[in-house]
């Protein structure tokens, strides 16, 4: 029986989008998946060596807010100096308190559960970004390197 495979294109590089492709990556590795996934654009923020993500309510409405504030607290004011600050603290606590691993810590179960991790070269190249800058282990390839995988896995996500 030939493997199974889950190609993911990860475009995001906030704390809250963080998870999803890593989370689904390391569950289908360990699921006996080949795995890959393609870091474009704002994504390559999620494989550098010194992780700096933040997590933003606006332009964001289904985040749940702490003490019901999406109910009472408007949404213009989400955009005052400090409050992105605040909403990354407040989710990194919130998910240190319930046990979720870290960015970094999922990003390490991927890499050892070989996930291949694919850095967009022509978005690298763009915004004149260091290749030494990026955690071990990651390839630079276009996307038509990642197009020959996708083109041949059985799941396709677009995150």
């Amino acid at each position: 029986m030939e493997e199974k495979k889950l190609a993911i294109i990860a475009t995001k590089g906030s704390l809250d989008w963080a998870y999803p492709p890593f989370i689904l990556a390391s569950t289908a590795a360990a699921l006996g998946y080949e795995t890959q996934i393609f870091f474009t654009f704002y994504g390559l923020q999620l494989c550098k060596k010194q992780l700096d993500l933040k997590v933003t309510p606006l332009g964001n409405p289904g985040m749940p807010m702490p003490m019901g504030m999406e109910k009472w607290f408007p949404v213009i004011l989400t955009a005052l100096p400090g409050m992105e600050a605040m909403m990354t603290a407040m989710m990194k606590k919130k998910m240190a308190d319930k046990g979720v691993a870290s960015v970094d810590e999922l990003r390490s179960l991927c890499v050892e559960a070989e996930v291949k991790l694919i850095a967009c070269q022509m978005t690298v190249d763009l915004f004149d970004m260091n290749p030494a800058d990026f955690i071990e282990g990651l390839e630079f390839a276009g996307a038509a390197a990642f197009f020959e995988f996708a083109g041949e896995s059985d799941i396709c996500l677009y995150i």
